[in-house]
């Protein structure tokens, strides 16, 4: 037993960790306990004030935050119905863009859907009305003439507030043309060309007497200067079916305000 307890404490003197230099590396200081702990001890209480604080606070956000996730994950009918709707519109407004660009598979008749597209604007609609009013003789004519020129300018000015409003670009990213620019034709919602047609045509047939064959033909004029704007791509469907309706309303609203004989000649004579 003496041999073994001598032999224990010279390997003891022997252990370099044993020495005075390195006893704070194997064994922390008591003072070192005492402060992380009383640090500890600081910070639990400190968390447990700051909780029973914002107890109230927690409470309000977990009685909110569940109805703002419902609201989310769960969104209304209506709203689902409209996203629906909207994809759907974009997606078959896409494909029937067959004359958006070169590139396209009816491409190499995109030169003759845009001169469809020119029947129907507001400029060349406007000036043949201006040299059809200098060139009438009759006060019936001129007065027609006169409640289409206020015709064409509602719209323009309806369908130019409509699309600043609006601000809905097209399916494709095709730049609007001289004319488009002229008349603030830029946006998509609503179509100006749906809209200039639906109006032009409704006129012509509520206030000119014109054969069966003339009247089915401007209507046809009619649809295909709408839906060509969605075969070049500037225009969604529902943006042209939108303009017919805002057509027709423009048709109604000229009739409310028609301007009898006597304005349209008092006007004239100023002009």
């Amino acid at each position: 037993m003496p041999a073994s307890q001598s032999r224990s404490r010279a390997r003891d003197r022997n252990n370099v960790l044993n020495r005075a230099e390195f006893l704070s590396l194997n064994q922390p200081l008591k003072g070192n306990q005492e402060s992380r702990s009383s640090g500890r001890k600081q910070s639990g209480q400190a968390g447990a004030a700051g909780a029973q604080n914002n107890n109230p606070k927690e409470r309000r956000q977990s009685q909110q935050l569940p109805e703002e996730d419902c609201m989310q994950l769960n969104p209304s009918f209506k709203g689902i119905a409209f996203n629906s709707l909207l994809a759907i519109d974009i997606c078959m407004s896409k494909r029937l863009g067959v004359c958006a660009n070169r590139a396209s598979s009816w491409g190499g008749a995109r030169s003759m859907i845009n001169l469809l597209g020119i029947t129907g604007h507001g400029i060349p609609w406007i000036a043949g009305t201006l040299i059809c009013l200098v060139k009438s003789s009759t006060l019936a004519g001129q007065e027609v003439l006169m409640n289409l020129l206020l015709a064409l300018l509602l719209d323009i000015m309806i369908v130019a507030g409509l699309q600043k409003l609006a601000k809905r670009k097209g399916p494709y990213d095709v730049n609007p043309g001289l004319l488009d620019y002229l008349t603030m034709d830029t946006y998509a919602f609503p179509a100006g060309h749906a809209s200039r047609a639906a109006m032009l045509s409704k006129f012509f047939l509520n206030h000119l007497v014109l054969a069966i064959p003339l009247r089915i033909l401007l209507v046809l004029w009619a649809l295909c200067v709408g839906f060509s704007r969605v075969m070049i791509g500037r225009h969604h469907i529902t943006d042209v079916l939108s303009g017919f309706v805002f057509g027709y309303l423009q048709f109604r609203l000229v009739e409310l305000i028609w301007m009898s004989s006597n304005t349209c000649q008092m006007l004239i004579s100023i002009w």
